[in-house]
Protein backbone atom coordinates (compact mmCIF):
# COMPACT_ATOMS: atom_id res chain seq x y z
CA UNK A 1 0.00 0.00 0.00
CA UNK A 2 1.63 3.16 -1.14
CA UNK A 3 1.00 6.11 1.42
CA UNK A 4 2.41 9.11 2.11
CA UNK A 5 5.37 9.54 4.58
CA UNK A 6 3.85 12.04 7.63
CA UNK A 7 7.16 10.56 9.60
CA UNK A 8 10.51 12.15 7.36
CA UNK A 9 10.39 15.26 9.44
CA UNK A 10 8.66 14.37 12.53
CA UNK A 11 10.70 14.16 15.63
CA UNK A 12 9.34 13.15 19.31
CA UNK A 13 11.15 15.26 22.01
CA UNK A 14 10.62 17.78 25.06
CA UNK A 15 8.53 16.10 28.13
CA UNK A 16 5.44 14.13 26.81
CA UNK A 17 2.79 13.81 29.40
CA UNK A 18 1.06 10.46 29.62
CA UNK A 19 -2.49 12.12 30.03
CA UNK A 20 -4.26 10.24 32.36
CA UNK A 21 -8.87 10.11 31.17
CA UNK A 22 -10.50 11.92 33.19
CA UNK A 23 -13.79 10.10 34.67
CA UNK A 24 -17.06 11.00 35.85
CA UNK A 25 -18.95 9.37 38.49
CA UNK A 26 -20.48 6.59 36.51
CA UNK A 27 -16.82 6.05 34.79
CA UNK A 28 -17.84 7.90 31.64
CA UNK A 29 -15.15 9.73 30.16
CA UNK A 30 -15.18 13.52 31.11
CA UNK A 31 -15.04 15.64 28.24
CA UNK A 32 -14.73 19.07 29.91
CA UNK A 33 -12.41 17.80 32.44
CA UNK A 34 -10.02 16.76 29.55
CA UNK A 35 -10.44 20.14 27.37
CA UNK A 36 -9.10 21.50 31.50
CA UNK A 37 -6.25 19.16 31.77
CA UNK A 38 -5.06 19.88 28.43
CA UNK A 39 -4.70 23.60 29.07
CA UNK A 40 -3.19 23.00 32.43
CA UNK A 41 -0.61 20.70 30.85
CA UNK A 42 0.58 22.96 27.88
CA UNK A 43 0.07 26.09 30.03
CA UNK A 44 2.71 23.76 32.36
CA UNK A 45 5.50 23.25 29.12
CA UNK A 46 4.55 20.46 27.74
CA UNK A 47 6.17 19.74 24.37
CA UNK A 48 3.64 17.20 23.62
CA UNK A 49 0.63 15.08 24.52
CA UNK A 50 0.62 11.72 24.80
CA UNK A 51 -3.35 9.53 25.36
CA UNK A 52 -4.82 6.98 26.02
CA UNK A 53 -1.70 4.91 27.48
CA UNK A 54 -1.17 3.16 30.34
CA UNK A 55 -1.90 6.34 32.72
CA UNK A 56 -4.96 6.87 30.15
CA UNK A 57 -6.70 3.29 31.02
CA UNK A 58 -6.35 2.38 27.59
CA UNK A 59 -7.48 -1.15 28.59
CA UNK A 60 -11.00 -0.22 29.65
CA UNK A 61 -11.82 2.09 26.53
CA UNK A 62 -13.64 1.60 23.93
CA UNK A 63 -12.36 1.78 20.44
CA UNK A 64 -15.27 4.77 20.31
CA UNK A 65 -14.52 6.31 23.63
CA UNK A 66 -10.78 6.50 21.93
CA UNK A 67 -11.81 8.00 19.16
CA UNK A 68 -13.71 10.89 21.09
CA UNK A 69 -10.87 11.04 22.85
CA UNK A 70 -8.01 11.67 19.98
CA UNK A 71 -11.17 13.74 18.54
CA UNK A 72 -11.03 16.31 22.16
CA UNK A 73 -7.37 15.81 22.35
CA UNK A 74 -6.86 17.22 18.70
CA UNK A 75 -9.80 20.21 18.87
CA UNK A 76 -8.79 21.33 22.09
CA UNK A 77 -4.62 20.94 21.66
CA UNK A 78 -5.63 23.02 18.33
CA UNK A 79 -2.17 22.35 17.08
CA UNK A 80 -0.39 23.81 20.48
CA UNK A 81 2.03 20.68 20.97
CA UNK A 82 1.69 16.95 18.67
CA UNK A 83 -0.26 14.57 19.98
CA UNK A 84 0.43 11.12 20.36
CA UNK A 85 -2.40 8.36 20.30
CA UNK A 86 -1.62 5.16 21.89
CA UNK A 87 -2.82 2.57 19.64
CA UNK A 88 -2.07 -0.36 21.88
CA UNK A 89 -3.88 -4.00 21.36
CA UNK A 90 -2.67 -7.62 22.21
CA UNK A 91 -3.21 -9.01 18.15
CA UNK A 92 -1.85 -7.45 15.00
CA UNK A 93 -5.07 -6.60 13.36
CA UNK A 94 -6.61 -4.95 16.67
CA UNK A 95 -3.47 -2.53 16.73
CA UNK A 96 -3.72 -1.56 13.15
CA UNK A 97 -8.01 -0.90 13.37
CA UNK A 98 -6.66 1.42 16.30
CA UNK A 99 -4.17 2.90 14.28
CA UNK A 100 -6.28 3.42 11.17
CA UNK A 101 -8.75 5.36 14.08
CA UNK A 102 -5.79 7.28 15.47
CA UNK A 103 -4.96 8.36 11.86
CA UNK A 104 -8.53 9.36 10.68
CA UNK A 105 -8.64 11.84 13.87
CA UNK A 106 -5.67 13.27 12.32
CA UNK A 107 -3.07 12.43 15.34
CA UNK A 108 0.57 13.52 15.17
CA UNK A 109 2.24 9.85 15.65
CA UNK A 110 1.00 6.56 17.33
CA UNK A 111 2.38 4.96 20.38
CA UNK A 112 2.23 1.08 20.49
CA UNK A 113 2.63 -0.80 23.27
CA UNK A 114 3.94 -4.74 22.81
CA UNK A 115 1.74 -7.24 22.98
CA UNK A 116 0.93 -8.40 26.25
CA UNK A 117 -0.73 -11.65 27.95
CA UNK A 118 1.02 -13.58 24.70
CA UNK A 119 4.41 -13.73 24.67
CA UNK A 120 5.65 -13.33 20.94
CA UNK A 121 9.22 -14.09 20.13
CA UNK A 122 11.97 -11.31 18.78
CA UNK A 123 10.62 -12.23 14.73
CA UNK A 124 7.15 -12.39 15.80
CA UNK A 125 7.93 -8.60 17.77
CA UNK A 126 9.43 -7.20 14.63
CA UNK A 127 6.78 -8.66 12.04
CA UNK A 128 4.18 -7.20 14.48
CA UNK A 129 5.99 -3.32 14.15
CA UNK A 130 6.35 -3.91 10.45
CA UNK A 131 2.43 -4.55 9.43
CA UNK A 132 1.66 -1.59 11.52
CA UNK A 133 3.74 0.56 10.10
CA UNK A 134 3.18 -0.30 6.81
CA UNK A 135 -0.90 0.16 7.65
CA UNK A 136 -0.51 3.67 8.21
CA UNK A 137 1.49 6.56 7.26
CA UNK A 138 1.95 8.25 10.78
CA UNK A 139 4.74 7.82 12.61
CA UNK A 140 5.23 5.34 15.00
CA UNK A 141 6.97 5.04 18.55
CA UNK A 142 7.30 1.64 19.75
CA UNK A 143 6.76 1.32 23.67
CA UNK A 144 8.22 -0.84 25.71
CA UNK A 145 7.36 -1.32 29.28
CA UNK A 146 8.22 -5.26 30.47
CA UNK A 147 7.12 -4.73 33.90
CA UNK A 148 3.75 -4.21 32.77
CA UNK A 149 3.49 -6.76 29.62
CA UNK A 150 6.03 -9.19 30.54
CA UNK A 151 6.80 -8.80 27.12
CA UNK A 152 10.99 -6.96 25.91
CA UNK A 153 12.13 -5.24 23.19
CA UNK A 154 15.51 -6.41 22.47
CA UNK A 155 17.94 -3.96 21.43
CA UNK A 156 19.28 -5.75 18.39
CA UNK A 157 14.74 -6.01 17.46
CA UNK A 158 14.69 -1.91 17.94
CA UNK A 159 17.73 -1.55 15.92
CA UNK A 160 16.66 -3.49 13.43
CA UNK A 161 12.92 -2.01 13.31
CA UNK A 162 14.33 1.53 13.48
CA UNK A 163 15.44 1.29 9.38
CA UNK A 164 11.80 0.58 9.24
CA UNK A 165 10.95 4.67 7.57
CA UNK A 166 7.98 5.32 9.97
CA UNK A 167 8.71 3.58 13.01
CA UNK A 168 10.85 6.57 14.67
CA UNK A 169 11.20 6.01 18.04
CA UNK A 170 10.73 4.11 21.13
CA UNK A 171 9.68 5.02 24.73
CA UNK A 172 11.58 2.95 27.05
CA UNK A 173 10.01 1.72 30.68
CA UNK A 174 11.96 -0.86 31.65
CA UNK A 175 13.34 1.20 34.16
CA UNK A 176 17.33 -0.61 33.16
CA UNK A 177 19.02 2.87 31.57
CA UNK A 178 21.83 0.06 30.46
CA UNK A 179 18.95 -1.02 27.87
CA UNK A 180 17.63 2.46 27.05
CA UNK A 181 21.63 3.23 26.32
CA UNK A 182 21.78 0.19 23.86
CA UNK A 183 18.56 0.97 22.24
CA UNK A 184 20.43 4.65 21.93
CA UNK A 185 23.74 3.11 21.01
CA UNK A 186 22.37 0.53 18.43
CA UNK A 187 20.05 3.43 16.81
CA UNK A 188 23.05 6.15 16.37
CA UNK A 189 22.91 7.75 13.13
CA UNK A 190 19.48 6.31 12.26
CA UNK A 191 16.46 9.11 12.38
CA UNK A 192 15.58 7.42 15.71
CA UNK A 193 14.74 8.70 19.02
CA UNK A 194 14.71 7.42 22.20
CA UNK A 195 12.19 8.24 24.65
CA UNK A 196 12.27 7.95 28.48
CA UNK A 197 9.59 6.40 30.15
CA UNK A 198 10.75 5.88 33.89
CA UNK A 199 9.93 9.33 35.33
CA UNK A 200 13.07 9.14 37.75
CA UNK A 201 15.82 8.37 34.98
CA UNK A 202 14.55 11.11 32.55
CA UNK A 203 18.23 13.75 33.56
CA UNK A 204 19.82 9.90 33.13
CA UNK A 205 18.31 9.12 29.65
CA UNK A 206 19.44 12.68 28.53
CA UNK A 207 22.63 12.14 29.22
CA UNK A 208 22.74 9.26 27.52
CA UNK A 209 21.17 10.65 24.07
CA UNK A 210 17.79 10.11 24.61
CA UNK A 211 15.09 12.93 22.94
CA UNK A 212 13.33 13.28 25.62
CA UNK A 213 10.31 11.76 28.33
CA UNK A 214 6.53 10.75 28.23
CA UNK A 215 6.28 10.90 31.90
CA UNK A 216 3.28 9.85 33.80
CA UNK A 217 3.96 12.61 36.78
CA UNK A 218 4.05 15.39 34.09
CA UNK A 219 0.07 14.82 34.98
CA UNK A 220 0.92 16.47 38.47
CA UNK A 221 3.87 17.95 37.91
CA UNK A 222 4.69 19.81 34.36
CA UNK A 223 6.75 22.22 35.01
CA UNK A 224 8.71 20.23 37.33
CA UNK A 225 9.11 17.83 34.17
CA UNK A 226 9.50 20.44 31.62
CA UNK A 227 12.51 21.66 33.57
CA UNK A 228 14.44 18.59 33.79
CA UNK A 229 14.43 18.82 29.91
CA UNK A 230 14.83 23.05 29.63
CA UNK A 231 17.36 23.30 31.57
CA UNK A 232 19.48 20.19 30.11
CA UNK A 233 18.94 21.47 26.71
CA UNK A 234 20.09 25.19 27.87
CA UNK A 235 23.10 23.81 29.60
CA UNK A 236 22.24 23.94 33.22
CA UNK A 237 22.89 20.39 34.05
CA UNK A 238 22.78 21.43 37.77
CA UNK A 239 19.28 22.96 37.36
CA UNK A 240 18.15 20.27 35.45
CA UNK A 241 19.59 17.78 38.39
CA UNK A 242 17.82 19.46 40.39
CA UNK A 243 14.51 19.49 39.18
CA UNK A 244 15.26 15.61 38.60
CA UNK A 245 15.34 15.27 42.23
CA UNK A 246 12.18 17.25 43.12
CA UNK A 247 10.53 15.11 41.04
CA UNK A 248 11.39 11.82 42.06
CA UNK A 249 9.50 11.53 44.99
CA UNK A 250 6.37 11.82 43.13
CA UNK A 251 7.45 8.85 40.85
CA UNK A 252 8.55 7.00 44.16
CA UNK A 253 5.27 7.42 45.59
CA UNK A 254 3.24 5.64 42.76
CA UNK A 255 3.31 2.85 44.64
CA UNK A 256 1.23 4.05 47.68
CA UNK A 257 -1.84 3.36 45.58
CA UNK A 258 -2.50 1.23 42.71
CA UNK A 259 -2.02 2.55 39.01
CA UNK A 260 -2.86 5.12 38.72
CA UNK A 261 -4.69 6.07 41.00
CA UNK A 262 -1.91 8.05 42.30
CA UNK A 263 -1.81 10.76 39.64
CA UNK A 264 -5.66 10.98 39.65
CA UNK A 265 -5.84 11.97 43.43
CA UNK A 266 -2.84 13.99 43.11
CA UNK A 267 -4.84 15.87 40.32
CA UNK A 268 -7.82 16.02 42.60
CA UNK A 269 -5.63 17.43 45.48
CA UNK A 270 -4.12 20.04 43.30
CA UNK A 271 -8.21 21.29 42.31
CA UNK A 272 -8.18 19.92 38.80
CA UNK A 273 -10.78 17.17 37.68
CA UNK A 274 -9.85 13.75 37.18
CA UNK A 275 -12.48 11.74 38.45
CA UNK A 276 -12.34 7.65 39.63
CA UNK A 277 -10.38 5.50 37.82
CA UNK A 278 -11.77 2.37 36.38
CA UNK A 279 -13.00 -0.89 38.48
CA UNK A 280 -11.16 -2.64 39.84
CA UNK A 281 -8.89 0.07 40.52
CA UNK A 282 -10.43 1.78 43.82
CA UNK A 283 -9.85 5.20 45.70
CA UNK A 284 -7.05 5.54 48.21
CA UNK A 285 -7.80 5.06 51.49
CA UNK A 286 -7.38 8.37 53.93
CA UNK A 287 -3.95 6.55 55.43
CA UNK A 288 -3.04 6.51 51.69
CA UNK A 289 -3.91 10.16 50.50
CA UNK A 290 -2.28 11.32 54.09
CA UNK A 291 0.92 9.83 52.54
CA UNK A 292 0.82 11.37 48.99
CA UNK A 293 -0.39 15.02 50.25
CA UNK A 294 3.17 15.08 52.49
CA UNK A 295 4.50 14.05 49.51
CA UNK A 296 3.23 16.87 47.02
CA UNK A 297 3.51 19.55 50.31
CA UNK A 298 6.95 18.44 50.76
CA UNK A 299 7.78 19.03 46.51
CA UNK A 300 6.04 22.15 46.98
CA UNK A 301 2.89 21.76 44.73
CA UNK A 302 0.41 21.80 47.40
CA UNK A 303 0.70 24.19 50.98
Amino acid sequence: MNRPNRAEDFKPEGIIPAVITPLDAEGKFNEKAMRKLIDFLIEGGSHGLFVVGAAGEFYGLTPEEKREIFQVTMDQTAGRVPVYAGTAGITTRETVALTHIAEECKVDAVSVLTPMFVSPSQDQLIEHFQTIAASTSLPVIMYNNPPKTGVSLSPATVAKLADTPNIIGIKDSCGDLTVTGEFIRLTKGKKFSVLMGRDTLIFGALCYGATGSIASCANVAPRICADIYNKYKAGDMEGALEAQYNLAPLRIAFNIGTFPAVIKESLEMLGIEAGPCMNPVGPMTVEERAKLRKVLVEMGLLK
